[in-house]
């Protein structure tokens, strides 16, 4: 009886120890700990979307997917979930005149992102959460979502962009020597030295402007109006803010924050219930709309 206690213990041991150290990163699994990964994430598989862009004169033109990758690594290990690899087919059209940046087609992007979602789900995951980490990305984001309703399927889609909580901001705000912040500036920059300081330039930061030109009136004239050139009009550059005086604690703080909100989404999405049950009442009521009772 010892004897088979002990083993008892030591298989316990042994596949607790293996759950635990599996990757989150889905590039790094083997095709072997794939389902144990599925069923260790209870299904939830997070993408983390950037693009490849300028970001002032002194950060690498993958600062957005880095930084979202980061915080993705970081909130699976404090709720596991797996990865989706590297991606950085998104909206960036307004950086098309700087050097280095890819900006897809608008219908490769949109059948990029479906095509990745669907086969996320033909892998047995089913719910998807988009992680935003570029800013261009949130009206596409938000139309991509919206779309999930054109045709039936069996997962779901999230898209999120991981807000610091506001006792943290106050910390950052304390700490920061600038007050705004647009792209590449002094909290973005901050958040690349705690991750990859050897791919900053920070002696480069005041080469170029990040200042707003305020080159179109119009835009603010009329609150609510839309154009697609207002970014080009007002930072040229593709810099907005002003990053000498980053420092890594101050990114440090942010990917702290941001990640415990995204663990918590992550966690909330595993124990959802309503979203899959919902969707699936919508499309068979879609199916048959003269039929679809008041609720």
């Amino acid at each position: 009886m010892k004897k088979l206690f002990i083993t008892f213990i030591l298989v316990a041991c042994v596949f607790g120890v293996h759950a635990q150290s599996l990757p989150s990163f889905w590039e790094e699994l083997t095709a072997s700990d794939f389902p144990l990964a599925v069923k260790q994430a209870q299904g939830v598989c997070v993408v983390p979307l950037g693009v490849i862009e300028k970001h002032g004169p002194h950060l690498p033109l993958g600062t957005d997917v880095l930084a979202v990758r980061e915080l993705c690594r970081r909130a699976a290990l404090q709720e596991y979930c797996i990865i989706y690899p590297f991606y950085f087919a998104g909206q960036i059209f307004e950086a098309k005149q700087q050097p280095g940046t890819i900006a897809y087609s608008a219908e490769l992007i949109y059948k990029l992102l479906d095509e990745t979602c669907r086969e996320i789900a033909r892998n047995g995951i089913k719910k998807i959460i988009l992680v935003n980490g570029h800013g261009g990305n949130s009206a596409f984001l938000q139309y991509f979502c919206q779309t999930q309703l054109a045709t039936p399927r069996d997962y779901a889609v999230f898209a999120y962009s991981p807000p610091t909580d506001a006792d943290t901001q106050k910390k950052i705000a304390a700490m920061r020597k600038t007050t705004f912040e647009g792209h590449a500036g002094e909290v973005e920059t901050s958040t690349i030295l705690a991750i990859r300081p050897d791919l900053v330039k920070l002696e480069r930061a005041n080469n170029e402007s990040g200042q707003d030109l305020g080159r179109l009136p119009l835009y603010k004239e009329f609150t609510g109006v839309q154009t697609g050139i207002w970014w080009y009009a007002q930072f040229p550059n593709h810099y907005a803010g002003d990053a000498k005086d980053a420092q890594a604690a101050i990114g440090e703080l942010g990917l702290t924050s941001r990640s415990k909100t995204l663990a918590n989404l992550i966690k909330a999405v595993k124990a959802d219930i309503h979203t899959l049950r919902l969707q699936e009442e919508f499309f068979k009521e879609s199916q048959q709309p003269l039929q679809t009772k008041a609720k």
